[in-house]
């Protein structure tokens, strides 16, 4: 059996995570990378890479990973006339997609490299390049077991979380419940963040408390700075959380399962969609509830750490 180490790999889709993903596979792996926008794969080249001009360039490699911004992207880089699976000799062993997409959009693409036997994992990840950076990536994954038996050591290269959630996309809904329960926590920090400083306690102030407390995560730590500093620079957009909520109320609906508080919420992230501030993080929900509380923020400049060390 092929060591992980020995497998030659692509890469489609060099957004913010692709990249920082890609970057991690670097050392140790034969890696080739493509992007419809060739510029933003090139720095991966300083790591070694390869950069590819077209995504046929990727069919001979043994597992090509894929990390896409919609369902749409997923099926032309893999499906389309010029995608991965269009020559009908040449194909990889294995596709690992990592993108957050419909359970509909990843049954489709499981269907056509089942049909020419290739090994198909659907390995959505929670974190954003920052946590990839510092080793703290978490992956939920579904599909054949074997495949990801073999596989799994690859995929522990991206971080300390691999985690089989069974067959078929059980881990697409795996990731959209993550997104719907990120997009609530969020709402709900914001909410007691403005509470608290309208009664006059300092954001910092407020966060140290909660973050020192059993209510404390990982997350809440990391939001933290954005949350004092008021630095939205973008890890996760509005337009791509609202995208999310989309995915889990239409699984909510076919589940018939009620979600009253995400209900509410994805109509405050459509309100943060709606300020036309969709190019800075989804942690502008800070700020639209201040709006609504009549508060006008201004950043503390306060000794805050994000806690990824």
């Amino acid at each position: 059996m092929t060591e992980a180490s020995d497998l030659s790999i692509g890469w489609i889709g060099a957004g913010r995570m692709g990249v920082a993903m890609a970057a991690r596979l670097a050392p140790g792996h034969r890696v080739a990378v493509w992007n419809r926008t060739r510029a933003k794969a090139e720095p991966l080249a300083e790591l070694g890479c390869v950069i590819a001009d077209e995504i046929a360039e990727l069919r001979d490699r043994d597992v090509v990973f894929t990390m896409v911004s919609t369902p749409e992207v997923l099926a032309r880089v893999l499906l389309g006339p010029d995608g991965l699976l269009a020559d009908p000799v040449l194909a990889p062993r294995y596709v690992v997609d990592c993108s957050t997409v419909s359970a509909e959009a990843s049954a489709a693409v499981r269907a056509a490299c089942v049909e020419r036997g290739i090994g198909f994992l659907a390995a959505p990840v929670s974190g954003n390049a920052k946590v990839v950076a510092a080793g703290r990536l978490a992956l939920a994954v579904s599909g054949p077991r074997e495949v990801f038996d073999a596989l799994r050591p690859l995929l522990l290269t991206f971080g300390a979380s691999v985690t089989y959630v069974g067959v078929g996309e059980a881990a697409r809904l795996v990731k959209i419940c993550h997104n719907l329960l990120l997009g609530v926590l969020t709402q709900a920090l914001a909410e007691v963040t403005v509470l608290a400083e309208k009664g006059g306690v300092a954001r910092a102030d407020l966060l140290a408390f909660l973050n020192a407390s059993v209510l404390g995560s990982v997350f809440t730590r990391y939001k933290t700075p954005a949350f004092v500093e008021l630095d939205y620079t973008p890890t996760f957009t509005p337009t791509l959380l609202r995208k999310d909520f989309d995915l889990g109320l239409a699984a909510a609906h076919d589940l018939d399962v009620p979600v009253p508080v995400a209900a509410l919420t994805a109509q405050l992230v459509q309100a943060a969609v709606a300020t036309g501030r969709v190019n800075e993080d989804f942690a502008i929900l800070l700020d639209v509830q201040a709006r609504a509380a009549g508060l006008v923020l201004e950043p503390e400049h306060a000794d805050v750490d994000d806690g990824l060390g």
